[in-house]
């Protein structure tokens, strides 16, 4: 009871705040209508929301460190004596951006820990929008209306790798010297206009003297200003869309919208931010990523061992490791396939399934209503299953792109090391597929076992008749709403014999997406009270 007051007493106290605060703002600058209902917009309070928040404050953190190493780096590819700081390099002969990465390394002021933040950022943006876009994919956030808004974060995601991959080969260093070796001849792949293109990007034979200047524009200006208007325009539809929820949390009866913009989001989201660049700046300063120095300048006869890309690129070196040397002529044209297939066809085929799959699901479901809750995963397994084993398929090109630093580890065999990640690779997505099925039925049984036996007390009784049991007592009636509110379609009805092939083709994957469930053990006036009550839209703001 005590502790019950002292919450309510403190919940008074912020909205007191919030409310003194809406009035210092309005004395000072009067606040329009509109404004005081954007400061009062709620935002959902669960964890699992802050991965986008993540993301966007990392970007922050590059656009303040990358415009720092903007102000000493040179992206020339002229050749001149080194002379600088670091003596193991002296007089020999390395490109200006080499050099200014070394002039920043150990003779800028600050420099090395800036450098090292900003690559660390880079990372942890990839990684935080990647696993953001896993949270929108498993509870089906990027249904209507928010299916623009997927395509938005589809297209962030390929500009990160993009902008990665650019600022990855600046150093000019072996490293990413290798890796620019590699993106040429997967340019050289394509089919007829390969040799054009490649002579056309690098400005002649491979390395050219512009690529480095090119992809430093690239760079800095135009894919940074794209990934900026598309975050505005995602932040803008995010404010503008209901926001998607959970339908409740624990075992409590409450449907907490989330929080007002100001002060209590506001706050907390600063103080994330604050916790962001201070993680990256503590990386920076003690994880040593990307020594250039130790690399070398880059020579075309020359290779680094232990090559790895970044991560986030590292399932494209296992794609063109794993695949067979496959080369055929067609009308007097080379086509590598073992190029071409794993470095531009599966990206691409990737891509477009990313940003379809909405489409797809809504043409299979005949889905055309809005949803502002989102799905348990263990809810939808046809859908679940499908993204683990996406999950699994690129882990394992993501570990076949070491192949090479596995075996000298382990002391294996390289061939017979390929053969098992190529057939990890056709087997694994499947049995991930069948294994997370089952795992989510089984979760839903369980489910329906609480709600008709209820949880379990830990004490053992005996009943009438001598049986020696546990104890369970009935769920509350929050818990039970929680468990009942759920959204599970019924497969489409089976077409009739003279049904076009478009619609039997729809009925048959409705039903392979659909056929599997658990029933709830609930009355339909229940199941009803529970769908009913928690999944009408949220509104949009708040009033406290």
């Amino acid at each position: 009871m005590l502790f019950a007051r002292r919450t309510a007493r403190l919940r008074a106290r912020a909205r007191q705040a919030g409310v003194l605060g809406y009035a210092v703002a309005d004395r000072r600058a009067p606040v329009s209508e509109a404004a005081r209902a954007l400061l009062r917009k709620a935002f959902p309070d669960h964890w699992s929301f802050l991965l986008g928040e993540i993301a966007l404050y990392s970007v922050l953190v590059l656009l303040l460190t990358g415009g720092y190493l903007t102000l000493f780096f040179e992206p020339g590819m002229t050749e001149q004596p080194y002379t600088g700081a670091y003596g193991p390099l002296r007089g020999r002969p390395v490109t200006d951006a080499y050099a200014s990465v070394l002039r920043i390394s150990f003779e800028v002021r600050g420099g090395l820990l800036i450098r090292q933040m900003h690559h660390w950022a880079a990372l942890v943006f990839v990684a935080a929008l990647g696993v953001h876009m896993f949270r929108v994919f498993f509870t089906g956030a990027f249904r209507r209306p928010r299916e623009l808004n997927w395509v938005i974060g589809a297209t962030l995601f390929l500009l990160g790798l993009l902008e990665g991959f650019c600022g990855y080969s600046l150093p000019d260093d072996l490293l990413s010297g290798t890796g620019m070796r590699t993106a040429n001849t997967i340019v050289m792949s394509i089919p007829v206009v390969g040799t054009y293109l490649s002579f056309a990007l690098w400005s002649g034979p491979f390395p050219g003297r512009l690529i480095i200047p090119r992809l430093y524009i690239v760079h800095v200006l135009f894919v940074p200003g794209l990934l900026l208007a598309l975050i505005g325009a995602h932040l803008l539809m995010v404010v503008y869309l209901k926001h998607t929820q959970w339908a409740g949390r624990g075992r409590t009866n409450r449907n907490a919208v989330g929080s007002p913009m100001f002060p209590q989001f506001a706050a907390r989201s600063a103080g994330l931010g604050l916790m962001v660049s201070g993680v990256l700046a503590a990386l920076g300063g003690l994880a040593q990523i990307n020594p250039v120095w130790d690399f070398g300048p880059y020579r075309p006869d020359h290779v680094s061992t232990d090559a790895q890309p970044d991560w986030y690129m590292g399932f494209l070196e296992g794609a063109l490791r794993l695949m067979p040397p496959w080369e055929n002529a067609v009308a007097g044209h080379t086509v590598m396939w073992n190029v071409l297939l794993p470095a531009v066809v599966l990206p691409g085929l990737l891509f477009l399934g990313l940003v379809l799959y909405p489409v797809f699901e809504r043409w299979v479901t005949g889905d055309l209503v809005e949803h502002h809750l989102c799905d348990r995963p263990r809810d939808r397994p046809t859908r679940t299953a499908l993204g683990v084993a996406v999950v699994v398929f690129y882990a394992v090109l993501l570990a076949a792109g070491g192949d090479d630093v596995i075996a000298f580890v382990f002391r294996a065999s390289l061939e017979t090391l390929t053969r098992i990640f190529q057939v990890t690779l056709l087997a694994g997505p499947v049995l991930a597929f069948l294994l997370t099925k089952r795992l989510c039925l089984a979760l839903q049984a369980r489910d329906a076992r609480l709600l008709a036996e209820g949880e379990e007390s830990g004490m053992v009784g005996q009943n009438a008749y001598g049986g020696i049991g546990e104890k369970r007592h009935p769920l509350p009636a929050g818990r039970r709403r929680y468990l009942l509110a759920r959204e599970m379609p019924l497969p489409a009805a089976r077409p009739g014999a003279g049904a076009p092939r478009r619609e039997r083709i729809r009925a048959a994957l409705s039903a392979w997406y659909y056929r599997d469930r658990v029933p709830m053990p609930a009355d339909a006036e229940e199941l009803l009270r529970a769908t009913g009550t928690t999944a009408a839209p949220l509104p949009r703001d708040r009033e406290e």
